[in-house]
């Protein structure tokens, strides 16, 4: 995640909630506080985005400890030639 580009569409979507609630509400100070509201609940969601990515790594990292010996087997399989008749393997 580009932290620019998410800061950009962050306040980007902030913008229309604020200027969409001003038109349903019709209050300044209302809109005002339900984007600061919204402000936090996208900070939340984002905070919790990014721990479950990191959440994640780690258990894929965890698991990899098994990882080496499957790619062993997978170079133990015989590997059939290419067919005679293809150009390229004359």
């Amino acid at each position: 995640m580009y932290a620019p580009r998410v800061f950009v569409s962050m306040f980007g979507a902030l913008a229309v909630f604020a200027v969409a609630t001003y038109f349903l509400s019709g209050s300044l100070s209302g809109a005002l506080i339900k984007t600061a509201v919204c402000a936090i609940l996208l900070q939340a969601g984002y905070f919790g985005g990014v721990l479950y990515l990191v959440w994640k790594e780690a258990k894929e990292r965890s698991g990899s400890k098994v990882a080496p010996a499957r790619s062993e087997e997978a170079e133990k399989l015989h590997v059939t030639p290419f067919n005679s008749s293809e150009p390229f393997n004359r």
